[in-house]
């Protein structure tokens, strides 16, 4: 029984990801009666398990298969949004002796459960989105890639795909249809990296976690040299039930050209937990579904997508959590956490630990990573001591226009985003450290203390 929050969602709202959710979860889910075993398989297929292979397979066919994910407009749930059947149309069109599915549920963010989450209480749906796209792209192998000290979390897919391959759903002659699919669990060990897919390769194949000029892309040159399809594993969740609810009605939920749902980690409220949501909401009503804040507080910056996230003022409440709009307002979806902060934090103290933690996740390949981030994190670090020079805040925003302009991967472009979006809305508030050596929130040390000697 997994230990996963999962939040109540308002009446109405879809359930792609985790429709049987209740399914071992803790506090009450959303339309859940009862625990169950997620590693039940009957009650899976009583529910509507494996009904979008058997549709793949015996109707569809791999072309028109791939044709009805492209039409959905699923995009990634990884943190680009990248079209899902875009990469498995180059896959399947690259002549290769074998292809490969690798799922990602390595869960890189420390912040954030929704792997966990979904892995947990709803394995089959990631087991059937892995088979459907094996099917679609001629891939007999898949991966489930996830953490090695994930011990409970590999127990339960471990259990699900014995069960998955005596039922004829993965292994030999899939359904009967002379297909075969070996799927293993691996557990890999790493950092925050692996949450890019050329790094977690790297991993899967016992090296360096260090991610890889592009292209050639995964897709056709991936793992082992052959063409790989690498999604997040709420991507491959969704692929079952596009195929048996159709792509025009997912192509309905959510925003326009951004659709469906997607899991998203809350904090901050006097709730925490994950929670599925529609792409299209809007940040004030994610922030909700953690409920109100402590009395007497009041919002001060929301933190969207995890330590390379951006800091969004109360301003920026309405805007929709989409791959785009976020973008646009300085944040990113990236592993879909969502951390309300209230007027006692400092902006300056929050993007230096978020910095100082991507300079030291870095992996080192490049300059731009070894040395950028790292004095990225050294000139937050003196805004907190109250310790600046004259010129820093323009150090900043040139080394981090130096940095997005030439980095090899996302987790050095997306380290920037801390600070310059601190900056951005927060320029008053970095004023005061930098000009009066003084925390208007009373958080930072020694300036805090100096500040306070003065009243």
């Amino acid at each position: 029984m997994t230990d996963v929050t999962i939040l109540e969602t308002p009446k109405g709202w879809p359930a792609i990801l985790l429709p049987r959710q209740g399914a071992g979860a803790k506090g009450a889910a959303q339309g859940s009666a009862k625990a169950t075993d997620p590693t039940d398989l009957d009650a899976a297929v009583r529910a509507g398990a494996f009904e979008g292979l058997r549709k793949a397979v015996r109707d569809l066919g791999a072309t028109a298969t791939i044709a009805a994910v492209g039409a959905s407009g699923l995009r990634g749930r990884g943190g680009a949004g990248f079209p899902a059947a875009d990469k498995w149309r180059a896959a399947s069109g690259t002549p290769a002796a074998g292809r490969i599915v690798v799922a990602n549920g390595y869960g890189a963010d420390p912040s954030s459960q929704t792997d966990r989450a979904l892995l947990e209480l709803n394995p089959y749906a990631v087991i059937e989105g892995l088979a459907i796209a094996a099917f679609a792209i001629g891939a007999e192998e898949a991966i489930i890639a996830v953490r090695t000290e994930a011990t409970a979390t590999i127990r339960i897919l471990e259990a699900a795909l014995a069960a998955a391959a005596d039922a004829g759903f993965v292994g030999t002659n899939v359904l009967g249809a002379g297909r075969h699919l070996d799927v293993t669990v691996q557990a890999v060990q790493g950092a925050y990296l692996l949450g890019e897919e050329t790094i977690l390769l790297k991993a899967l194949e016992g090296k360096r976690g260090q991610p890889e000029q592009r292209p050639p892309h995964p897709a056709t040159h991936g793992l082992r040299g052959r063409p790989t399809v690498v999604h997040n594993v709420q991507t491959l969740a969704a692929i079952p039930w596009i195929l048996v609810n159709g792509a025009q009605a997912y192509a309905k939920i959510g925003a326009e050209g951004c659709p469906g749902t997607i899991l998203v980690q809350v904090r901050g409220g006097e709730r925490s937990g994950v929670a599925e949501v529609p792409l299209g909401t809007t940040l004030r009503n994610v922030a909700a579904l953690a409920g109100p804040l402590a009395k007497g507080r009041t919002v001060k910056a929301l933190l969207v997508g995890g330590p390379s996230g951006g800091i969004l003022p109360p301003e920026a409440l309405d805007t929709p959590y989409t791959f785009e709009s976020l973008r646009a307002a300085g944040a990113h979806v990236g592993s879909g956490s969502v951390i309300v902060a209230d007027d006692r934090a400092c902006i300056v103290d929050l993007a230096r630990v978020l910095t100082r933690f991507c300079a030291d996740e870095a992996c080192g390949k490049t300059i731009p990573c070894r040395i950028g981030t790292r004095r990225l994190s050294e000139i937050g670090d003196r805004l907190a001591a109250g310790t600046s020079r004259a010129g820093d805040l323009g150090l900043l925003a040139d080394l981090s226009a130096d940095i997005v302009g030439s980095a090899l991967c996302d987790h050095e472009r997306l380290a920037t985003l801390p600070l310059m979006s601190g900056m951005r809305y927060f320029r008053a508030e970095l004023d005061e450290h930098l000009e009066r050596s003084s925390c208007p929130a009373g958080v930072c040390h020694p300036i805090a203390m100096a500040a306070s000697a003065t009243h």
